[in-house]
């Protein structure tokens, strides 16, 4: 198959490239240094020339909801439409598992890309999956404050972007379509414990407090509806084994 990776650069999308090849398929990955932007709509045509699925994995670092609209509601677009125009026939689309209940910030933009989907003129598939425990590290980033971090409470049910990829590609090669049972990781965490652990695997010594913030997404994210309700599937990696193998590669 030929497969083409919108995002293929993230922390999913590098993963998925790197499945798909090891599974003997020709993967085209989309990126600006290449040319294509599926924000624009530029060089996609040439990109999904003879495409049997794209795997759209694309993400956007804001959490203004009307930021995440615009990005995610411009790239569905530019994508549908370039495989319409190449007849493609299969668009695979990852989104987060919850974003019902919690409808805000980056959340609104994955609404509105599972929308136009589902809408859309492309046969589609739909997975939904939990947070990634990469997570733990991208909030450590920003919960720094010079000698110490403060990590809002929050309870998630993590999975490691590996996992993801696997699900997807397995979906790309597959025949069935429409919306996919959600995947979530094996083990519930505490967000401060993750970041903790985080911390030691770096061989740091920075102490991690945690704090409750108000805002409606972190009370989302506190409250567990974000982890799903136990009818998804089960992905294999806990986190503790991710960072095991985050030290070791």
């Amino acid at each position: 198959m030929r497969i083409v990776v919108a995002g293929a650069t993230g922390t999913v999308g590098r993963h998925v490239v790197a499945v798909a090849q090891r599974r003997g398929h020709e993967v085209v990955p989309l990126s600006r240094s290449t040319g294509q932007d599926v924000s624009t709509g530029v060089g996609l045509d040439a990109a999904l020339t003879a495409a049997d699925a794209v795997i759209d994995v694309t993400s956007v670092a804001s959490t203004s909801a009307a930021a995440s609209v615009e990005f995610f509601g411009a790239a569905t677009r530019h994508l549908l439409a370039a495989e319409v125009r190449q007849s493609v026939g299969h668009h695979v689309a990852l989104s987060i598992v919850g974003i019902d209940y919690l409808p805000l910030g980056y959340y609104a933009g994955k609404v509105e890309q599972e929308r136009l989907v589902t809408a859309g003129p492309v046969p589609f598939s739909i997975l939904r999956t939990t947070q990634f425990h990469e997570f733990a590290r991208q909030v450590l980033g920003r919960a720094s404050f010079g000698p110490i971090a403060l990590v809002p409470a929050g309870l998630l049910r993590p999975i490691a972007a590996a996992d993801v990829a696997d699900a997807l590609v397995a979906i790309a090669d597959g025949t069935e379509r429409g919306r996919h049972r959600d995947l979530r990781g094996p083990r519930d965490e505490i967000l401060l414990g993750m970041v903790r652990k985080v911390i030691r695997a770096d061989g740091r010594r920075m102490p991690a407090l945690g704090v409750s913030l108000p805002c409606a997404y972190w009370r989302g994210m506190r409250s567990g509806v974000l982890r799903g309700t136990g009818d998804e599937g089960e992905a294999p990696t806990t986190f503790d084994e991710w960072l095991t193998g985050e030290r070791s590669s």
